[in-house]
């Protein structure tokens, strides 16, 4: 690994992405938010393997709901577990964030995270560790994917999803900035219905937090589970699932509600 302080910034790697695979292999970076240990995490580093050079770096713990945060009050420490994964002691953002800007000796060609155990789809992706090492990828300029099973048990279906998209990209790259949220059905391979490139659905409000009653006086609280559906309409993610169909779809960071900025102007000036 890199010697500390070996900074590689990576502007402009959609094309080095193409010109790898066009030399023979690629080098990927793999993250996820499940923890170094998740079953879904070798599935793919061995799937992507087979045609990359694959480093993986990820939380010590399950950090599932960080988001993007990052770990600011104190140091953080890279290990390396018995497997050849590395693991640090912070976010799925951490992991990212500190291999490409100082840790790695190159920058890779492609930021992979996952695969995450249960879906990341409508409201989950403001939540999600796995959509946010993704989204540090993208800070970054390099093309990143975000994968998740929607369940815990064909962990390689999801894995040869990922190696075909994966390649996909590296020939034919998307614009810079582009993160790709997949999510696949929990069945296997020849079970899938196909492809669809999908939009966010949106979720019910989420359920309420419930008490962990500590003995005495003292309550504890914890956070509600995900709401239902609320749209799941033909072209979302939530339905493209519910047909087995994997759901690509692709993101972005600005969130600004563009159809609004008007009238919230003349609401101001009122």
């Amino acid at each position: 690994m890199a010697p500390a302080f070996c900074v590689y910034t990576a502007l402009d790697l959609n094309s080095g992405a193409a010109q790898a695979m066009d030399s023979g292999r690629i080098n990927i970076l793999i993250s996820n938010d499940d923890g170094y240990r998740a079953p879904g995490l070798r599935a793919l580093a061995t799937r992507l393997a087979d045609f990359a050079d694959v480093t993986v770096i990820a939380p010590e713990k399950n950090k599932s709901g960080a988001s993007s945060s990052l770990t600011l009050d104190r140091a953080l420490e890279i290990q390396t577990a018995d497997n050849g994964f590395h693991f640090l002691d912070g976010t799925p953002a951490d992991c990212v964030h500190v291999a490409v800007t100082s840790w790695l000796d190159r920058s890779p060609d492609v930021v992979v995270a996952g695969i995450n155990r249960g879906s990341n789809v409508a409201d989950d992706v403001i939540y999600s560790g796995t959509i946010a090492a993704a989204i540090e990828g993208r800070f970054l300029r390099l093309p990143a994917v975000a994968v998740s099973l929607d369940g815990s048990d064909h962990y390689e279906t999801a894995a040869d999803v990922a190696a075909n998209i994966v390649q996909r990209l590296a020939r034919d790259p998307l614009p810079v900035g582009t993160i790709l949220n997949v999510n696949v059905p929990d069945v296997k391979f020849d079970q899938l219905k196909g492809t669809q490139v999908t939009r966010q659905g949106t979720r019910q409000p989420p359920r309420p937090a419930y008490r962990d009653r500590q003995g005495g006086d003292r309550d504890a609280w914890w956070v509600g589970a995900a709401g239902g559906a609320a749209d799941e309409s033909e072209g979302t993610d939530l339905f493209a699932l519910k047909q087995s169909r994997v759901s690509v779809t692709p993101l972005q960071i600005d969130m600004t509600r563009q159809a609004l900025v008007e009238q919230t102007s003349r609401w101001l000036a009122s």
